[in-house]
């Protein structure tokens, strides 16, 4: 798979007969390795090893409906009271960052309300922060690390 940007990571990989898997440690099992799902482990390692967050407070793939539409977010950080700490929309290498991801990630934080977006492709990451009281949202450098 592609070099990514972000620092190197373990992983542990399984070869069957659907191809390679890699083992995601927060839905506990082997899933199958394409492009974006190699984007989604680093960002789970990311957020884990490098900022701190806890695997016990995030979810990987989970269903939201939309305007009566079944959607599956990449990945969800929770707050320890249940809200939404962090949104993340994942894309395949090869797939540019435009405004259809950004508008993507709008439409699923508007039923999930979280307090930080982010937008990679593993090669080029984007960061926001909301202000609902000002309706608007901020871009910043980096996401900032989980504080309890």
């Amino acid at each position: 798979m592609q070099a990514l940007n972000f620092p190197t990571y373990q992983f542990r990989f399984k070869h069957s007969g659907q191809g390679t898997k890699i083992f995601d440690v927060i839905r506990k099992k082997f899933v199958v390795l394409q492009p974006e799902e190699w984007v989604r482990q680093h960002v789970v390692h990311f957020l884990i090893t490098t900022k701190g967050y806890p695997k016990s407070l995030m979810n990987v793939e989970k269903l939201l409906v939309v305007n009566n539409l079944s959607k599956r977010y990449d990945i969800v950080v929770h707050n320890s009271d249940g809200s939404i700490h962090l949104l993340v929309e994942c894309k395949a290498p090869n797939i540019g960052i435009t405004q259809q991801a950004f508008d993507q990630i709008a439409i699923y934080n508007r039923s999930l309300g979280a307090t930080y977006l982010m937008v990679t492709n593993g090669l080029g990451h984007y960061y926001c922060q909301m202000d609902y009281n000002q309706e608007k949202y901020m871009f910043l450098k980096e996401i900032p690390d989980f504080s309890r």
